[in-house]
């Protein structure tokens, strides 16, 4: 190889190594900004980090006094407040929208206040903890028209949960894959579930059988028997689920009970697993459709 050839070469690479470094940084810049806040819950006693991904223009002078709607989008599981924002594609479906994304650690308490286990209060931390704090550090609308809520599995039951019982406080509640028995699930329900966690953290969260923890919570029992004169003031409810999912059949389930009452909604079934990929999909859909609903 002579000199001339070896200088070609060189210069390629460089050019190479330049055009990669550009479009890492473009990549990076098309992604809305996560900030991580450690929030010390008294409710809970303990540290509840949260994520808030903020829209892409949140830190620019042109913006200072605007004031944006928020998603609260909850975690599965077995999962964590970062799950959306690790495991998903989530900051760059964020960075279209002027939506402020709040991604709170729910750990396995299935977003409900148990009545067994004292400092497991997930559904009043959410409620008179978070969204009060997450209003007091940004700039967000206040009321319910600018409030939505969403999750995964887990977060899916809480998010219909959060919907039916404080309408009041969200204008638009969505379910992906949503594990929506989880307060009426029997014994040999559960045992067609392939997590062994499930049984366990259910019990933690409802008490037993008996206690009334379990109708309470149990979304069906609450839309079924919701008063007639309630209905109008729902928010507009969203859920989709995999038909390679086992949880399908409940979504369907709860979708018949929202048709036979003419609540408000809209029900997807598509190819899918209950897995990230699946997830990390249907998320573009509920931050278009939550965009819609809310003002």
């Amino acid at each position: 190889m002579n000199r001339k050839t070896r200088i070609l070469l060189l210069l390629q690479i460089l050019l190479l190594s330049l055009l990669v470094s550009l479009s890492a940084q473009a990549q990076e810049a098309s992604k809305a900004p996560v900030e991580t806040v450690q929030f010390q819950s008294k409710m809970v006693g303990a540290t509840l980090p949260y994520n808030v991904v903020l829209p892409v223009d949140y830190a620019s002078p042109a913006t200072r006094t605007t004031r944006y709607p928020v998603l609260y989008l909850l975690h599965g599981l077995a999962g964590h407040y970062s799950d959306w924002t690790n495991k998903s594609e989530l900051t760059s479906y964020a960075a279209q929208y002027h939506l402020i994304i709040v991604t709170p650690e729910g750990n396995n308490a299935w977003y409900t206040d148990s009545p067994v286990v004292p400092t497991e209060k997930y559904e009043s931390y959410i409620l008179q903890e978070l969204i009060p704090d997450v209003q007091a550090r940004y700039r967000t609308l206040t009321g319910r028209e600018g409030r939505a809520i969403a999750g995964l599995s887990m977060g899916g039951y809480g998010a219909l949960k959060f919907g039916v019982k404080h309408p009041e406080m969200f204008s638009f509640a969505a379910s992906m894959s949503g594990a929506l028995k989880a307060a009426s699930w029997t014994e040999s329900e559960m045992a067609k579930v392939p997590w062994t966690l499930v049984p366990l953290t259910l019990k933690q969260a409802f008490g037993p059988d008996s206690n009334p923890a379990h109708a309470a919570n149990d979304i069906f029992k609450l839309f079924r028997e919701l008063p007639a004169d309630r209905l109008s003031s729902l928010p507009y409810f969203y859920l989709d689920c995999g038909t390679e999912d086992e949880l399908v059949t409940q979504s369907r389930e709860l979708s018949g009970i929202f048709l036979e009452r003419k609540i408000p909604h809209e029900f997807r079934q598509l190819p899918g697993k209950h897995e990230w990929p699946y997830w990390s999909q249907q998320v573009r859909d509920i931050l278009r459709i939550a965009t819609q609903k809310m003002k």
